[in-house]
C-alpha cells in the first residue's frame, strides 16, 4: 500500500472520529441543558424560603423519599449547621447527570469571601424537579 494513500486514509479516519465525538459530546450538553431546565428557579425557591423563615415550605420542596429519611427536626438542625446567614450569595456549578438524576453543586458566598459548597440532588416528580438529596462538599 501507497504511504501517502494510508496517511491520507488516518487523517479521514482521525477527522470522522474527532467530529464523531465533538457531535456526542453537543447532543450530551444540549440534553442536559434541556432537562435541567428548571431547576435554577427551585433553588432560588428554596433559599428564598429559608430566608423569609419559611423552613415547612423549603422542606416541602423535596422529595418523599428525602422526607422518609430526614424528618422535620433532622432537616432544621442541618440547616442550622449551615449558618446560612452568614453567606448573600450563591452561584451555581454546572449541572451533572447520573441515573436519571441531576447534581449540581452550589456555592454560598459571605463579603468574607468564605465559600459553602453544597450538592443538591434533583429528580422529576411528576414533571416539576424536587430536591431529593442536600449534602456538604468535602474540602478538597
Amino acid at each position: 500500500m501507497d504511504w501517502g494513500l494510508a496517511q491520507g486514509i488516518g487523517t479521514k479516519v482521525l477527522l470522522a472520529g474527532a467530529g464523531g465525538l465533538l457531535l456526542y459530546w453537543t447532543i450530551s450538553a444540549v440534553r442536559l441543558v434541556l432537562s435541567a431546565r428548571g431547576i435554577n428557579p427551585l433553588i432560588k425557591q428554596f433559599f428564598t424560603q429559608v430566608a423569609s423563615g419559611r423552613v415547612d415550605a423549603a422542606y416541602l420542596l423535596t422529595t418523599k423519599n428525602y422526607r422518609s429519611h430526614v424528618n422535620r427536626q433532622q432537616f432544621l438542625r442541618f440547616l442550622a449547621s449551615l449558618q446560612l446567614n452568614k453567606y448573600n450569595n450563591l452561584k451555581s456549578g454546572r449541572p451533572r447527570l447520573q441515573e436519571g438524576q441531576v447534581i449540581l453543586t452550589v456555592k454560598l458566598k459571605a463579603e468574607n469571601k468564605d465559600e459553602l459548597p453544597l450538592d443538591f440532588t434533583f429528580t422529576k416528580v411528576d414533571d416539576a424537579w424536587r430536591v431529593e438529596r442536600i449534602s456538604k462538599v468535602a474540602a478538597a
